[in-house]
């Protein structure tokens, strides 16, 4: 008999480990306590309109996440940008774009650097040092997860405007959490990878239909034709390890007997799960803390966004995407406003957010000043992501416990990325691997 795998947790991570068992010839079976797969990715419906909780981008250079939609199936669901061009809306002050030329990285942003009017002449100046310094950072340099990002710009000649009106524009959707806050280590991550490393590995990527159609029932399609045994709305309350050795886990109940684990869950509840002979110390990352985003869903009775996306700065309003047809929508504009970092925002009542924001929107997008809008509706993420601050890395687990047979994955673990769909798939594929080499099956794994 095959040797059987449980991965516990049906989201972008459990998915990718349940693939790459099912792939190596395991027996799998994938308990989600959701009835429903897609994780912190999924979608609703509210007044005949669909919407996403979220709204989830990635880049060219996500080669993992790229490589999981092409094996479930869904890349006829997904967009590309031919080059990177992004509108940066100030209100009152028109638009400024940031995109990629031709050249060679890290060439392919001078142009637009050097003319990008949300910034002072001298404060355009300023920006090659930072720069300089980023390109010149040693990634594996653990001291960097000891400094925040943003007292490492400021050092390097950065002003506070710069960092909201450039800095940020990035920190922000990649980190949730400023540059004051989030840790330099994974800050220039993210430039240095997404931005400066080659020119066309910024260019942004989202589906153009919902992300529960994209991700939950293209996985469940891709999962079962590999034999993956998917059972949804099925609560793991327990896993432990038997007096000969073998694994249990307590589901509804009753026990499953299991030759490997992958535990796909968010931090906090993998530390509750995690038997204490594959991790004593699991208290270090259920330590990790949490960050909320808020997306506020608004429906115009026009267009008001003539962009598919756009990033704002002097105001509160973030990044803006058009959902229009992902919503269903035959007439008018589905606009999805992201908001990261959003502590500020994730008690407020709708009503307030409502008013607060449907103002802001008609000063970034002057069409939206005659528009009526016909529908706001909220969706929060108290526990988005882990808090990304300095003193992360050394609470992030990689896939491996004590017990080779015992393996965790999640954005949260150590995958080298921030919490982002990418860091969920890598590690969903290195713990899977890992789980399959532990039975003796043939795997490519990595380190």
């Amino acid at each position: 008999m095959s040797r059987h795998v449980v991965v516990v947790g049906g989201g972008l991570a459990g998915c990718a480990a349940a693939l790459t068992c099912a792939d190596a010839g395991a027996r799998v079976t994938l308990l989600e306590a959701r009835r429903r797969l897609g994780g912190a990715t999924y979608s609703f419906q509210r007044d005949g309109l669909w919407f996403d909780n979220g709204q989830h981008v990635h880049l060219r250079c996500c080669t993992a996440y790229r490589a999981f939609i092409d094996r479930i199936g869904a890349s006829e669901m997904v967009a590309m940008q031919r080059r990177l061009a992004i509108p940066v809306i100030r209100p009152g002050h028109g638009v400024a774009w940031i995109k990629r030329a031709g050249l060679a990285a890290p060439l392919h942003l001078a142009r637009s650097l050097g003319t990008y009017r949300h910034l002072s002449l001298l404060e355009r100046l300023q920006l090659g040092r930072a720069l300089i310094g980023l390109m010149r950072l040693d990634l594996g340099d653990a001291s960097l997860d000891a400094h925040t990002f943003g007292d490492w710009l400021r050092a390097r000649g950065q002003s506070d405007s710069s960092l909201e009106a450039l800095w940020d524009l990035i920190v922000l959707p990649t980190v949730n959490l400023p540059s004051s806050e989030a840790s330099l280590s994974l800050a220039a991550m993210v430039f240095k990878v997404g931005l400066l490393s080659d020119r066309s590995a910024a260019d942004m990527g989202y589906t153009t239909t919902t992300l529960g159609r994209a991700h939950g029932e293209q996985g469940l399609r891709a999962l079962r034709a590999a034999g993956v045994d998917v059972q949804l709305g099925v609560a793991v309350s327990e896993a432990g390890v038997e007096p000969g050795g073998g694994l249990r886990l307590r589901r509804q109940g009753e026990d499953l007997a299991a030759d490997a684990i992958v535990l796909a869950v968010p931090h906090a509840q993998a530390a509750r799960l995690v038997p204490a002979a594959a991790d004593p110390h699991a208290a270090r990352f259920a330590d990790l803390g949490a960050v909320p985003i808020v997306n506020l869903h608004v429906i115009y009775d026009r267009p008001v966004m003539p962009y598919p996306f756009a990033a704002g700065v002097g105001t509160p309003v973030q990044w803006v995407f058009d959902r229009t047809e992902a919503a269903g929508l035959s007439d008018g504009q589905a606009l999805a406003v992201s908001l990261s970092g959003a502590v500020a925002y994730a008690q407020v009542p709708t009503e307030d957010l409502r008013e607060q924001f449907v103002a802001e929107l008609a000063r970034v997008f002057p069409r939206a000043r005659e528009a009526q809008v016909r529908g706001f509706y909220v969706t929060r993420e108290h526990q988005a992501t882990f808090r990304q601050a300095p003193g992360s890395l050394a609470r992030r687990p990689g896939p491996r416990t004590a017990l080779p047979n015992v393996l965790l994955a999640g954005a949260w673990t150590d995958t080298g990325w921030p919490a982002t769909m990418e860091g969920a798939v890598r590690s969903g594929n290195r713990a899977g691997e890992h789980a399959i080499k532990a039975l003796g099956l043939t795997t490519s794994v990595a380190a």
